[in-house]
């Protein structure tokens, strides 16, 4: 028997040297690859077996390709010169093209329709990327469509996985008793089953084929448990610094956290936001706050170890995991505990963390706050940010709960006008119960002061001057409105 090492086995990087199994679209993939001139997109979860499956087709068939990798600087350099010069180059494979620049992909976009249009034969061009990243360019050019052929590569069923696991069986003189439950605890990822089979040999001393069949009888559970140690080293510190965002925030409504929980929940790794906001519409407000004013973005960019793992697309507001290792780590955290560990004080039942409540005269030092509190990534329910959702609505069951229950903190604004004022005397009646619940925050203009008979009289509150200057009154409010929603 040829004695083989356990890493050329069960490799968990790279391509493997010693066995291959088809995934459900290798058949789809072989007959778009082989066809001239037209584009073909694949996508797929990381770890799925995109790329081993694509470099097992040109060997097999025989085919030139040229590789490259938007990771590396020199190959986006080529990438470059492809756009400005693209007759005759053969079939070009690009891998992890979401990484490209959107000038680069619009310039892709606008490639592969004139490859297409006009059947080119000598040019054809192949695409790589995570779960849904084509809709990155259907988004630059919404009638590129029809003129590719994406392939969606899914997770790989069980018996693929199990298959896979006893090549490496045969390969290595081994018997793992317990292989159908270690697929179905992969995800129905290739890499990841490769990972636990190889945790679970050196767990067992095995590192090569065996001169006698060796059984391991090594239960899954200690392979992940195994595994999840030796990769905390890599990722706790990633999932605590995505999780508390740009701002380090450990109370209201914790949308990094949510995102992570979600990605852990998810079939595929991926997060579409519209999907999420139709999915969890409690959380849109929170959610759409961090992702559409690209404090996401700004995130992943600032930080690389969470860029090396998460990648988020503008145009399609798609949020992915890189790392198939990473997927497994989420998987199998323990969010409970995490959570308890970070000291989170999260908000479960409100849409979002606090509601302005003022009369229109004064809207021009509301807006100003509101700014300073959503430029610190919190969700503030403010009636103009909300005009379009607003449009056709019935009025008083639309704000009714913003103001009972929806917001955990009601900022009441109040100037001499806000008594007199049919809104703000119905947003009262709303919130009047949730005074004697400390979460109403009264903003008392130099105009006002309160009576023995008001709500709100008693209760800690703070002033705003308009004849002195605004900024730091603004700062300071809202300094100590971010400090009580942490606490």
């Amino acid at each position: 028997m040829e004695r083989l090492f356990l890493e050329d086995v069960y490799c968990d990087s790279g391509v493997p040297k010693h066995r291959f199994i088809e995934p459900n679209e290798h058949i789809k993939t072989k007959v778009a690859l082989r066809s001239k001139g037209r584009g073909v997109i694949v996508e797929g979860p990381s770890g799925i077996g995109k790329t081993t499956c694509i470099k097992k087709i040109i060997a097999d068939n025989a085919m030139s390709a040229e590789f490259l990798s938007a990771r590396i600087q020199e190959d986006i350099e080529y990438i470059k010169l492809i756009l400005s010069s693209p007759r005759k180059c053969g079939i070009v494979i690009i891998d992890d093209f979401h990484l490209l620049s959107d000038e680069i992909k619009h310039g892709f976009s606008d490639l592969l329709k004139v490859l297409a249009d006009e059947c080119c034969e000598d040019t054809k061009l192949v695409l790589i990327g995570i779960n849904k990243a084509g809709e990155c360019l259907v988004q630059l050019a919404p009638d590129l469509n029809n003129r590719i052929d994406t392939i969606r590569f899914e997770a790989n069923p069980t018996e693929k996985l199990v298959e896979l696991i006893s090549k490496g069986e045969i390969a290595l003189n081994i018997k793992i008793a317990n292989k159908e439950q270690l697929a179905k605890n992969s995800f129905g990822s290739f890499h990841i089953v490769q990972m636990l089979c190889k945790t679970l040999c050196i767990m067992n001393g095995i590192t090569e084929t065996q001169d006698a069949n060796t059984v391991i009888t090594t239960l899954p559970d200690e392979a992940i448990l195994n595994k999840m140690q030796e990769l905390d080293r890599v990722f706790n510190s990633t999932i605590k610094e995505f999780a508390v965002g740009n701002r380090n925030r450990r109370g209201g409504l914790a949308p990094y956290l949510r995102l992570l929980e979600w990605l852990a929940e998810s079939a595929n790794g991926a997060l579409q936001m519209d999907d999420v906001y139709m999915l969890h519409p409690k959380y849109k407000a929170s959610i759409s706050q961090i992702a559409d004013k690209g404090y996401i973005t700004r995130l992943i960019h600032n930080n690389e170890k969470i860029a090396k793992v998460l990648f988020y697309d503008v145009a399609s507001k798609i949020l992915a995991i890189e790392d198939p290792k990473f997927l497994f780590y989420i998987k199998n955290t323990n969010w409970m505990k995490f959570k308890k560990e970070m000291g989170f004080k999260i908000s479960e039942q409100v849409q979002y963390d606090f509601a302005m409540s003022f009369a229109g005269e004064k809207r021009k030092y509301v807006e100003l706050l509101v700014n300073k509190l959503v430029a610190n990534e919190v969700s503030v329910f403010y009636d103009r940010n909300a005009a379009a959702d607003i449009l056709g609505k019935d009025l008083d069951a639309y704000f009714k709960p913003i103001y009972a229950a929806d917001a955990k903190y009601v900022v009441a604004m109040i100037d001499s006008n806000y008594p007199k004022k049919v809104w703000t005397v119905f947003e009262s009646q709303q919130y009047k119960d949730r005074c004697g619940e400390n979460s109403v925050i009264p903003i008392l203009f130099e105009d006002f002061t309160p009576s023995p008979m008001d709500t709100l009289y008693n209760k800690g509150y703070e002033r705003i001057d308009t004849t002195n200057e605004i900024e730091p009154q603004i700062e300071h409010i809202a300094n100590l409105l971010l400090e009580k929603l942490d606490n």
